[in-house]
Protein backbone atom coordinates (compact mmCIF):
# COMPACT_ATOMS: atom_id res chain seq x y z
CA UNK A 1 0.00 0.00 0.00
CA UNK A 2 2.54 2.38 0.62
CA UNK A 3 4.27 1.67 -2.59
CA UNK A 4 1.31 2.39 -4.27
CA UNK A 5 0.45 5.58 -2.34
CA UNK A 6 3.68 6.76 -3.63
CA UNK A 7 3.20 6.37 -7.50
CA UNK A 8 0.25 8.17 -6.85
CA UNK A 9 1.78 11.14 -4.69
CA UNK A 10 4.81 11.49 -7.70
CA UNK A 11 2.09 12.56 -10.25
CA UNK A 12 -0.10 14.75 -8.27
CA UNK A 13 3.03 16.89 -6.50
CA UNK A 14 4.21 17.40 -10.56
CA UNK A 15 0.90 18.50 -11.19
CA UNK A 16 0.94 20.78 -7.89
CA UNK A 17 4.40 22.37 -9.14
CA UNK A 18 3.22 22.83 -12.65
CA UNK A 19 0.38 25.05 -11.50
CA UNK A 20 2.54 27.69 -9.17
CA UNK A 21 4.87 28.08 -11.72
CA UNK A 22 2.66 29.19 -14.94
CA UNK A 23 -0.72 27.63 -14.88
CA UNK A 24 -2.56 29.99 -13.07
CA UNK A 25 -3.62 33.52 -14.00
CA UNK A 26 -0.75 35.62 -13.38
CA UNK A 27 1.40 37.87 -15.86
CA UNK A 28 3.65 35.07 -17.15
CA UNK A 29 3.87 32.94 -19.45
CA UNK A 30 0.64 31.24 -19.44
CA UNK A 31 -0.90 29.36 -22.31
CA UNK A 32 -3.82 30.95 -23.98
CA UNK A 33 -7.24 30.31 -23.24
CA UNK A 34 -8.67 27.07 -24.79
CA UNK A 35 -5.25 25.25 -24.66
CA UNK A 36 -3.98 22.74 -22.87
CA UNK A 37 -0.42 22.35 -22.20
CA UNK A 38 2.02 19.41 -20.74
CA UNK A 39 5.51 18.89 -21.20
CA UNK A 40 5.92 17.81 -24.52
CA UNK A 41 2.93 19.97 -26.64
CA UNK A 42 0.38 22.80 -26.72
CA UNK A 43 -3.17 21.36 -27.82
CA UNK A 44 -5.31 23.80 -29.39
CA UNK A 45 -9.18 23.35 -28.24
CA UNK A 46 -11.66 24.58 -30.47
CA UNK A 47 -14.17 27.20 -29.56
CA UNK A 48 -17.41 25.88 -29.15
CA UNK A 49 -19.38 25.81 -31.81
CA UNK A 50 -16.60 25.38 -34.61
CA UNK A 51 -16.15 21.75 -34.65
CA UNK A 52 -18.04 19.95 -37.41
CA UNK A 53 -21.33 21.33 -37.40
CA UNK A 54 -23.36 22.91 -39.96
CA UNK A 55 -23.77 26.78 -37.53
CA UNK A 56 -23.69 29.66 -39.51
CA UNK A 57 -20.99 31.63 -39.48
CA UNK A 58 -20.66 35.07 -37.38
CA UNK A 59 -22.13 37.18 -40.10
CA UNK A 60 -25.49 35.67 -40.09
CA UNK A 61 -24.90 33.00 -42.85
CA UNK A 62 -22.93 31.02 -45.15
CA UNK A 63 -20.23 33.23 -46.26
CA UNK A 64 -19.83 31.66 -49.79
CA UNK A 65 -23.36 31.94 -50.52
CA UNK A 66 -23.39 35.71 -49.73
CA UNK A 67 -20.64 36.52 -52.20
CA UNK A 68 -22.83 34.49 -54.70
CA UNK A 69 -25.27 37.15 -54.06
CA UNK A 70 -23.10 39.56 -54.29
CA UNK A 71 -21.77 38.96 -58.07
CA UNK A 72 -25.58 38.14 -59.31
CA UNK A 73 -24.28 41.00 -62.20
CA UNK A 74 -23.35 43.49 -59.89
CA UNK A 75 -19.67 42.86 -59.70
CA UNK A 76 -16.83 42.30 -62.80
CA UNK A 77 -16.68 38.30 -63.92
CA UNK A 78 -13.52 36.21 -62.73
CA UNK A 79 -11.51 38.14 -65.56
CA UNK A 80 -11.66 41.12 -64.01
CA UNK A 81 -10.45 40.94 -61.03
CA UNK A 82 -7.52 43.29 -59.96
CA UNK A 83 -4.51 42.42 -61.08
CA UNK A 84 -5.81 40.35 -64.44
CA UNK A 85 -6.55 42.48 -67.79
CA UNK A 86 -9.85 40.87 -69.42
CA UNK A 87 -10.10 41.33 -72.88
CA UNK A 88 -13.37 40.72 -75.36
CA UNK A 89 -13.03 40.01 -79.09
CA UNK A 90 -9.48 41.09 -79.26
CA UNK A 91 -9.69 44.48 -76.88
CA UNK A 92 -8.92 45.27 -73.53
CA UNK A 93 -11.90 45.87 -71.45
CA UNK A 94 -11.32 48.41 -68.83
CA UNK A 95 -13.42 52.23 -67.61
CA UNK A 96 -13.49 54.85 -69.94
CA UNK A 97 -10.73 57.61 -68.64
CA UNK A 98 -10.13 60.97 -69.55
CA UNK A 99 -6.09 61.09 -69.25
CA UNK A 100 -5.96 64.54 -71.03
CA UNK A 101 -8.17 67.46 -71.81
CA UNK A 102 -10.55 66.56 -74.69
CA UNK A 103 -10.98 69.10 -77.54
CA UNK A 104 -12.65 68.97 -80.77
CA UNK A 105 -11.97 71.56 -82.06
CA UNK A 106 -8.12 71.01 -82.06
CA UNK A 107 -7.83 67.76 -82.49
CA UNK A 108 -10.63 65.91 -83.52
CA UNK A 109 -11.42 68.19 -87.26
CA UNK A 110 -12.01 66.60 -90.97
CA UNK A 111 -12.00 68.88 -94.08
CA UNK A 112 -15.43 69.25 -95.58
CA UNK A 113 -14.55 67.26 -98.62
CA UNK A 114 -14.56 63.95 -96.36
CA UNK A 115 -18.67 63.83 -96.53
CA UNK A 116 -18.02 63.08 -100.44
CA UNK A 117 -15.92 60.44 -99.81
CA UNK A 118 -18.01 58.71 -97.06
CA UNK A 119 -20.98 58.83 -100.62
CA UNK A 120 -18.67 57.54 -102.65
CA UNK A 121 -18.25 54.51 -99.94
CA UNK A 122 -21.93 54.09 -98.94
CA UNK A 123 -22.40 54.72 -102.83
CA UNK A 124 -25.57 57.41 -102.18
CA UNK A 125 -26.97 59.61 -99.55
CA UNK A 126 -27.92 57.14 -97.09
CA UNK A 127 -28.21 56.66 -93.31
CA UNK A 128 -27.61 53.38 -92.38
CA UNK A 129 -28.87 53.72 -88.93
CA UNK A 130 -32.30 54.50 -90.45
CA UNK A 131 -32.19 53.08 -93.57
CA UNK A 132 -32.68 56.31 -94.69
CA UNK A 133 -31.98 57.58 -98.74
CA UNK A 134 -31.52 61.44 -98.90
CA UNK A 135 -31.87 63.41 -101.69
CA UNK A 136 -29.07 65.30 -100.61
CA UNK A 137 -25.92 65.65 -97.96
CA UNK A 138 -27.84 68.98 -96.75
CA UNK A 139 -29.89 66.91 -94.83
CA UNK A 140 -27.12 64.63 -93.05
CA UNK A 141 -25.10 65.13 -91.16
CA UNK A 142 -21.10 63.53 -90.54
CA UNK A 143 -21.64 60.46 -88.01
CA UNK A 144 -18.54 59.45 -86.07
CA UNK A 145 -19.68 55.42 -84.90
CA UNK A 146 -17.59 55.55 -82.11
CA UNK A 147 -17.56 59.35 -80.94
CA UNK A 148 -14.72 61.26 -81.00
CA UNK A 149 -14.94 62.10 -77.23
CA UNK A 150 -15.68 58.14 -76.14
CA UNK A 151 -12.29 57.36 -78.30
CA UNK A 152 -10.84 60.08 -76.45
CA UNK A 153 -11.52 58.74 -73.27
CA UNK A 154 -11.06 54.61 -74.20
CA UNK A 155 -7.25 55.58 -74.78
CA UNK A 156 -6.64 58.68 -77.19
CA UNK A 157 -6.22 60.75 -74.84
CA UNK A 158 -3.11 59.72 -74.38
CA UNK A 159 -1.89 59.40 -78.08
CA UNK A 160 -0.70 62.31 -79.91
CA UNK A 161 -2.88 65.10 -82.08
CA UNK A 162 -1.83 63.28 -85.70
CA UNK A 163 -3.35 60.11 -84.15
CA UNK A 164 -6.33 62.00 -82.80
CA UNK A 165 -6.81 64.03 -86.71
CA UNK A 166 -6.09 60.54 -88.23
CA UNK A 167 -9.04 59.05 -86.29
CA UNK A 168 -11.22 62.15 -86.95
CA UNK A 169 -11.07 61.67 -90.48
CA UNK A 170 -11.10 57.17 -90.81
CA UNK A 171 -13.47 56.79 -93.46
CA UNK A 172 -14.24 52.90 -91.24
CA UNK A 173 -15.74 55.23 -88.37
CA UNK A 174 -17.50 57.84 -90.57
CA UNK A 175 -21.27 57.62 -91.92
CA UNK A 176 -24.69 59.68 -92.80
CA UNK A 177 -27.25 60.42 -90.03
CA UNK A 178 -30.22 62.41 -90.03
CA UNK A 179 -29.29 65.67 -87.71
CA UNK A 180 -31.87 65.33 -85.20
CA UNK A 181 -30.60 61.79 -84.61
CA UNK A 182 -27.16 62.73 -84.54
CA UNK A 183 -27.41 65.54 -82.65
CA UNK A 184 -30.10 64.55 -79.96
CA UNK A 185 -30.52 61.01 -79.87
CA UNK A 186 -26.99 59.51 -80.28
CA UNK A 187 -24.39 62.13 -80.22
CA UNK A 188 -21.46 60.73 -77.96
CA UNK A 189 -23.47 57.68 -76.79
CA UNK A 190 -21.76 54.51 -76.93
CA UNK A 191 -23.48 51.14 -77.69
CA UNK A 192 -24.25 50.55 -73.86
CA UNK A 193 -26.40 53.80 -74.29
CA UNK A 194 -27.70 53.37 -77.99
CA UNK A 195 -28.21 51.17 -80.96
CA UNK A 196 -29.37 52.06 -84.43
CA UNK A 197 -32.82 50.42 -85.11
CA UNK A 198 -31.47 49.48 -88.51
CA UNK A 199 -27.73 47.64 -89.38
CA UNK A 200 -27.14 46.85 -85.88
CA UNK A 201 -24.79 43.93 -87.03
CA UNK A 202 -22.78 46.24 -89.28
CA UNK A 203 -23.18 48.94 -86.80
CA UNK A 204 -21.76 46.68 -83.47
CA UNK A 205 -18.78 45.10 -86.11
CA UNK A 206 -17.72 48.30 -87.08
CA UNK A 207 -17.41 49.75 -83.41
CA UNK A 208 -14.83 46.41 -82.99
CA UNK A 209 -13.13 46.95 -85.95
CA UNK A 210 -12.61 50.80 -85.29
CA UNK A 211 -11.28 50.48 -81.84
CA UNK A 212 -9.35 47.24 -83.01
CA UNK A 213 -7.04 49.37 -85.06
CA UNK A 214 -6.35 52.23 -83.04
CA UNK A 215 -6.21 50.07 -79.97
CA UNK A 216 -8.89 51.33 -77.96
CA UNK A 217 -10.59 49.95 -74.71
CA UNK A 218 -14.06 49.12 -74.08
CA UNK A 219 -15.98 49.17 -71.06
CA UNK A 220 -17.52 46.48 -69.75
CA UNK A 221 -21.39 47.48 -70.35
CA UNK A 222 -20.15 48.17 -73.66
CA UNK A 223 -18.97 44.89 -74.48
CA UNK A 224 -21.85 42.93 -73.13
CA UNK A 225 -24.28 45.15 -75.23
CA UNK A 226 -22.20 44.62 -78.10
CA UNK A 227 -22.19 40.96 -77.45
CA UNK A 228 -25.83 40.52 -77.08
CA UNK A 229 -26.53 42.03 -80.59
CA UNK A 230 -23.41 40.36 -82.33
CA UNK A 231 -25.02 36.58 -80.96
CA UNK A 232 -27.70 36.99 -83.22
CA UNK A 233 -26.04 38.12 -86.08
CA UNK A 234 -25.25 35.80 -88.94
CA UNK A 235 -22.96 38.55 -90.68
CA UNK A 236 -21.70 42.09 -89.56
CA UNK A 237 -22.62 43.45 -93.32
CA UNK A 238 -24.28 46.40 -94.35
CA UNK A 239 -28.16 45.30 -95.28
CA UNK A 240 -28.90 46.00 -98.97
CA UNK A 241 -29.96 49.73 -99.68
CA UNK A 242 -33.31 49.84 -100.70
CA UNK A 243 -34.39 53.65 -101.31
CA UNK A 244 -36.85 55.86 -101.43
CA UNK A 245 -37.43 59.54 -102.29
CA UNK A 246 -38.04 60.94 -99.09
CA UNK A 247 -36.91 61.05 -95.86
CA UNK A 248 -38.22 58.31 -93.22
CA UNK A 249 -40.13 56.43 -95.26
CA UNK A 250 -42.55 58.86 -96.18
CA UNK A 251 -44.67 59.41 -99.80
CA UNK A 252 -43.05 62.41 -101.66
CA UNK A 253 -46.03 64.95 -101.82
CA UNK A 254 -47.62 63.91 -98.49
CA UNK A 255 -50.77 61.95 -99.26
CA UNK A 256 -52.97 60.74 -96.58
CA UNK A 257 -51.47 57.10 -96.05
CA UNK A 258 -48.04 59.39 -95.54
CA UNK A 259 -50.34 62.11 -93.34
CA UNK A 260 -51.97 59.27 -90.82
CA UNK A 261 -48.65 57.37 -91.04
CA UNK A 262 -46.86 60.62 -89.60
CA UNK A 263 -49.09 61.28 -86.72
CA UNK A 264 -49.22 56.82 -85.63
CA UNK A 265 -45.59 57.49 -85.33
CA UNK A 266 -44.54 60.69 -83.80
CA UNK A 267 -47.80 62.20 -82.14
CA UNK A 268 -46.81 60.94 -78.48
CA UNK A 269 -50.34 62.68 -76.73
CA UNK A 270 -52.22 62.07 -80.16
CA UNK A 271 -53.41 65.64 -79.85
CA UNK A 272 -53.51 65.54 -83.86
CA UNK A 273 -50.24 67.43 -83.97
CA UNK A 274 -46.33 67.10 -83.53
CA UNK A 275 -44.40 69.02 -81.66
CA UNK A 276 -40.38 69.89 -81.54
CA UNK A 277 -40.11 67.98 -78.21
CA UNK A 278 -42.20 65.13 -80.09
CA UNK A 279 -39.73 65.01 -83.57
CA UNK A 280 -36.13 65.71 -81.11
CA UNK A 281 -37.82 62.21 -79.31
CA UNK A 282 -38.05 60.45 -82.50
CA UNK A 283 -34.84 61.95 -84.23
CA UNK A 284 -36.42 63.30 -86.94
CA UNK A 285 -35.72 67.06 -86.32
CA UNK A 286 -35.00 69.46 -87.65
CA UNK A 287 -37.90 68.46 -90.22
CA UNK A 288 -38.07 69.37 -93.56
CA UNK A 289 -41.07 69.95 -95.58
CA UNK A 290 -40.45 66.95 -97.57
CA UNK A 291 -41.03 64.79 -94.84
CA UNK A 292 -44.73 63.66 -93.86
CA UNK A 293 -44.63 64.72 -90.21
CA UNK A 294 -43.86 68.64 -91.27
CA UNK A 295 -47.66 69.36 -92.37
CA UNK A 296 -48.19 68.39 -88.75
CA UNK A 297 -45.70 70.94 -87.44
CA UNK A 298 -45.07 74.72 -86.69
CA UNK A 299 -42.67 76.58 -88.72
CA UNK A 300 -42.78 79.50 -87.25
CA UNK A 301 -40.23 80.91 -89.76
CA UNK A 302 -41.75 79.76 -93.00
CA UNK A 303 -38.40 78.73 -94.33
CA UNK A 304 -39.23 74.87 -94.92
CA UNK A 305 -37.69 73.83 -91.64
CA UNK A 306 -39.16 73.12 -88.72
CA UNK A 307 -37.49 72.50 -85.17
CA UNK A 308 -34.03 73.96 -86.10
Amino acid sequence: MKNISLKLAAPLVALLVLLSCGGGGGSGNSPDAGSVTTEDETIILPPPGDGDGDGDDDNGGDSRDQNEHENDGSRPGPTDEPGTEATWRGLTVAPENRCSPYDRDRDYRYPPSVEQDIVRRLGRVYGPYTGTCFSSTGETDIEHIVATSEAHDSGLCARDRATRTRFARDLRNLTLADPGLNRYRKSDRDAAEWTPMRNRCWFAGRVIEVRRAYGLTIDRREADALERILSGCGSTAMEPIVCHRTTEGGNEGGGSAGDDDALARYDDNGDGRITCAEARRHGIAPVRRSHPAYRHMRDGDGDGVACE
